[in-house]
């Protein structure tokens, strides 16, 4: 038996990081709820995921929208009784390289609602959970576009300076609960998301994977991770 499965709730699964986040607890036997728009893209990961052993719940969710975030943590906590860690995973870059001017007010508004909203309402809703245990984790993917303006990034990098403004005030509130909220910057990895965000890369990127054992060290050293702003290049340098 493993005494130290975990119930898992990843956002954005179905492709990319939250993917391969969810094969990697699963062949550590967690317990997880995994979730995308599309769940007919998801169905494969959750079997694949449950072909190492896991216990897997999948279900389709537009995590900016508050009663699919209700009814997704509500049969999470109804199957596995709690939610130890969320992973804010989540999110969209929008419609490709725009500058501000010519960015419509309808695609400016819906990158927002989905980036900033999805981690708000996510936390929002474990959070009663895991405040009633003093115990739990919530990490949010962010960007080097939440620190540095880049042009033509539009809606998405003031989307993840948000995402940033948020998590910061939520760690200061969560001081002294034994709940924690922490952020990592994954860098620049082989997505579809880059693809739109960066055409044309003649540069190697990151894959994944290797941002998978960042994410065990943060497990690891919970107790210590509130607020903190984990950077997967300071990692891989070893400066972490």
């Amino acid at each position: 038996m493993n005494t130290n499965k975990k119930v898992i709730l990843i956002t954005g699964a179905s492709r990319g990081l939250g993917e391969s986040l969810t094969y990697h607890f699963a062949k550590k036997q967690n317990q997880l709820v995994i979730c995308s728009r599309n769940i007919k893209e998801l169905l494969p990961v959750k079997l694949k995921a449950e072909s190492f052993g896991a216990e897997v719940i999948a279900l389709e969710a537009d995590v900016a929208n508050f009663n699919d975030v209700d009814r997704l943590v509500s049969v999470a906590e109804d199957s596995f009784g709690k939610i130890d860690i969320l992973i804010n995973n989540a999110s969209i870059f929008g419609p490709g390289l725009t500058e501000l001017a010519d960015y419509s007010e309808i695609q400016f508004e819906q990158v927002l609602q989905i980036n900033i909203m999805n981690p708000f309402l996510m936390s929002k809703r474990v959070l009663a959970g895991m405040l009633a245990r003093n115990d739990g984790l919530i990490i949010t993917l962010t960007s080097a576009a939440g620190k540095t303006g880049f042009a033509e990034w539009g809606a998405y990098g003031v989307s993840k300076f948000a995402v940033e403004g948020l998590i910061q005030t939520w760690a200061d509130e969560l001081q002294d609960t034994g709940v924690e909220t922490c952020l990592i910057d994954p860098g620049e990895m082989d997505t579809v998301m880059h693809d739109i965000a960066v055409p044309n890369c003649d540069y190697p990127l990151l894959k994944p994977s290797q941002l998978l054992p960042l994410f065990d060290q943060i497990i690891h050293n919970q107790g210590s991770v509130n607020g903190k702003r984990f950077e997967i290049v300071e990692y891989l340098e070893g400066d972490l």
